[in-house]
C-alpha cells in the first residue's frame, strides 16, 4: 500500500467537507445535482450521498482503511454518473452543456478512481483486474482527458457566460475565454495520446485551481456571491481536488511521452 500523497489528502478532505456541507444544507451539493424531485426516497439519498462523502474521506486519509474507503467512493460515483448524469447526454446529444456537466463528474471518477488504482488490496487485483489495474489507471486518465475536452468546448459553446466571469482587472475578457478553452483542448488531446501528458495533467490542473481563486474566492470574499455561485465555487474546488490526484498519478512519467501508460494501452490491443 502506497503513503498519503499531497493529492489524496486534499482530495480527502475536500470530500468530508461536501459531506458536511450536505448535512448542513439538507440537500445535495452541487457534485450530485441534478436529481429529480420525484426520484424514490430522495430525501435518503441526499444523507447518504453526505454519509458517504465523509466516510470515505475520512477512510482516505488512514492507510488501513484507504483501500476499502477508495473502493466505496470510486463505484458510487461512477455508478452516480452512470444513472444522473449520462441520460443528459442521451437526452440532449447535441447540447454541449450536457458533456460539461458529465465532464464535471468525470473528473471527480477519475480522481477517485486513480485512488482506487494506488490503494487497491490484493483481493481488488484478483476480481477487478481491470478496474484496480494498470488498465484502470489508464481509464482514468482517458476520462479526464475527455472532460478537459468538454470544458474546452463548452468555453467556446457559452463564450457568453465564460468571458464575463474573466477577473475585470485582467484586460481582453474574450481572449482569455478563448484562451483558457483552448488550453483545455490541448491537454485532453496530450493526455489522449500520451504526448506531454504529464505536464497537460499538472497545467489544466493549476487551471482550474486558479479558476477557483481568482473567479469564485474574491466573490467569496467580497461577500457579493450568489447561492449559484456558490455552487459552482464548490464544484470548482472538488474539481481541483480531483485533479490533483489525476496529475500525481503522472508522476514517474516522461514530460514527453507517458511511457507506462502508451505501454499499457499497447498491451491491451
Amino acid at each position: 500500500m502506497r503513503i498519503l500523497s499531497v493529492g489524496q489528502v486534499v482530495f480527502a478532505l475536500t470530500m468530508i467537507g461536501v459531506g458536511v456541507l450536505g448535512l448542513i444544507q439538507r440537500d445535495f451539493v452541487q457534485i450530485w445535482q441534478p436529481v429529480p424531485k420525484t426520484f424514490p426516497a430522495r430525501e435518503a439519498l441526499i444523507y447518504l450521498c453526505a454519509v458517504i462523502s465523509i466516510v470515505c474521506g475520512a477512510g482516505l486519509l488512514l492507510r488501513r482503511t484507504a483501500a476499502p474507503a477508495s473502493r466505496v467512493l470510486f463505484f458510487y460515483l461512477l455508478l452516480w454518473m452512470l444513472v444522473f448524469k449520462l441520460r443528459f447526454i442521451f437526452l440532449a446529444p447535441l447540447t454541449e452543456g450536457s458533456y460539461q456537466s458529465n465532464g464535471e463528474n468525470a473528473v471527480i471518477v477519475a480522481g477517485a478512481w486513480v485512488l482506487y488504482v494506488r490503494q487497491a488490496a490484493d483481493w481488488d487485483r484478483r476480481h477487478l483486474a481491470f478496474f484496480s489495474g494498470e488498465s484502470g489507471l489508464r481509464a482514468a486518465g482517458v476520462l479526464y482527458a475527455l472532460a478537459m475536452i468538454a470544458f474546452g468546448l463548452s468555453h467556446f459553446f457559452y463564450l457568453n457566460l465564460t468571458a464575463p466571469l474573466i477577473p475585470a482587472w485582467l484586460p481582453w475578457h474574450v481572449g482569455w475565454a478563448y484562451f483558457t478553452g483552448a488550453a483545455y483542448l490541448a491537454a485532453g488531446v496530450a493526455m489522449l495520446t500520451g504526448i506531454c501528458a504529464r505536464p497537460a495533467a499538472i497545467l489544466s490542473t493549476l487551471q482550474m485551481g486558479l479558476f477557483t481563486f481568482m473567479v469564485w474566492l474574491p466573490l467569496a470574499i467580497a461577500g457579493t456571491i450568489t447561492a449559484s455561485q456558490w455552487g459552482e465555487f464548490t464544484v470548482s474546488w472538488v474539481l481541483t481536488a480531483a485533479a490533483w490526484v489525476v496529475a500525481d498519478s503522472y508522476r514517474g512519467e516522461g514530460w514527453l511521452l507517458a511511457n507506462r501508460r502508451i505501454r499499457a494501452q499497447a498491451a491491451a490491443v
